[in-house]
């Protein structure tokens, strides 16, 4: 059976994304996220692979920005509609079409590619490693209690106002609002026009008796300090109300604005639940509430990250404390990564470029992108064997360097 692999084509969206909502079980999205991502789509940077007039495989890639240590926004490939119908798996369509695209995304000169996977399983023989972990909790709120503050009518100035989530106005403030925790937090993406709608798409009533979406903004002087996006579900038993709160989104500008926002979803009537579904692993909450255990906390694996190339992925980034390695990377897939790269620098900068000087360290491209964001430690990966030290000390001042502070997040997919 013959195959073709080309770019998308505008009038074959409708079947092409239909294919993707096949291998994804057949349910399709909802309306308005449907029209949402038809308008994203950058058909141009999307291939198929069709059999006749079905289409059996597909893969976009959005033009991004995201967030790197250092605080710079970096061009990168946001891989996304990856799917294989399952009338045509194990014939090579997954790989030809990875193929394709890295060879794309590197003529594109974007250095990084990322995703997030389905099924982790498939994306690491790819180059793909993961880069971020998301925390969600499920906070008993009828047993854990948060800080009340020292007054009672708007602490430290702060006032929280019902507003319409999908007002142009509000949806201004609180993209001001994300816009400003970009800088500070790897993973982010800076959002281009159009993304602003990806919170708030589909925020009407549910057919599964969850509220719309709704949002409550906290305000010092008239300004923006914060937001939480959220949805109510109701809930009864004979000991009486025990809804919950689903919290979609929550951004703040200053400690006080942030724990004002926590403690009102704490306090929503009816409600004896919220649950956080995607938080960063060092979100404050967790040094607020009065009892852990009681929150339910887990944590999963998000954003998977892949250098495209080498040299221009480690020298986008700044690193934590000055660094002067030489690294042997292996890259099977993409055969211009391999080799050793001498990466030099410190928190004002960095160069990353070829060399044939000794390697100090041994990896893949794989756990290079796991570590890029700061979220996972070299020093952690070659304990699973993952990155061989071949000269003493090599390891801990390149684990210390690529570190972060702060924990790499993904606020939503893509």
């Amino acid at each position: 059976m013959t195959t073709e692999l080309r770019v998308l084509k505008p009038a074959e969206w409708e079947r092409w994304f239909g294919s993707c909502e096949l291998a994804f079980g057949g349910i399709p999205e909802e309306a308005t996220e449907r029209a949402l991502w038809s308008e994203l789509t950058e058909c141009d940077r999307s291939i198929g692979v069709w059999d006749g007039e079905d289409c059996v495989g597909t893969a976009g890639a959005f033009g991004l920005r995201l967030s790197v240590p250092g605080g710079a926004v970096v061009p990168a490939a946001g891989v996304t509609t990856v799917s294989v119908a399952s009338t045509h798996r194990r014939r090579g369509i997954l790989t030809s079409m990875m193929r394709r695209q890295l060879d794309d995304i590197r003529s594109w000169g974007e250095p990084l590619a990322v995703l997030t996977a389905s099924e982790p399983v498939i994306y690491g023989r790819y180059g793909y490693g993961a880069a971020t972990q998301f925390l969600a909790a499920e906070i008993d709120t009828a047993r854990v209690r948060l800080p009340e503050p020292e007054r009672t009518d708007r602490p430290d100035g702060v006032r929280l106002r019902r507003v319409k989530a999908d007002d142009p106005a509000v949806r201004e403030a609180c993209e001001a609002l994300y816009a400003a925790d970009v800088a500070g937090r790897p993973g982010m993406l800076a959002r281009r026009p159009g993304w602003e709608r990806r919170p708030v798409v589909g925020g009407g009533k549910a057919a599964d008796g969850r509220s719309a979406l709704q949002c409550v903004l906290a305000e010092r002087h008239g300004e923006a300090a914060g937001f939480a996006l959220f949805r109510l579900r109701p809930d009864w038993d004979r000991s009486g109300p025990k809804g919950t709160v689903e919290l979609k989104d929550l951004h703040a500008g200053d400690p006080a604005a942030y724990a004002s926002l926590w403690r009102f979803l704490f306090g929503i009537d009816l409600m004896s639940t919220v649950e956080a579904g995607n938080r960063p692993v060092d979100d404050a909450f967790q040094y607020l509430v009065s009892d852990f255990r009681r929150c339910r906390v887990r944590l999963q694996d998000s954003l998977y990250l892949r250098p495209v190339e080498v040299g221009a992925a480690l020298s986008a980034r700044t690193y934590r404390a000055p660094v002067d390695v030489v690294l042997t990377v292996e890259d099977a897939f993409c055969p211009w990564n391999e080799g050793s790269w001498r990466l030099s620098g410190d928190a004002g900068g960095a160069s990353c470029e070829r060399t044939g000087d000794t390697a100090e360290l041994a990896l893949s491209v794989r756990e290079l992108g796991a570590a890029y964001l700061g979220g996972t430690s070299l020093t952690a990966l070659a304990r699973a064997g993952r990155v061989t030290e071949l000269r003493p000390g090599a390891l801990a001042a390149a684990s210390e360097a690529f570190g972060s502070d702060v924990a790499p997040w993904l606020p939503h997919g893509f």
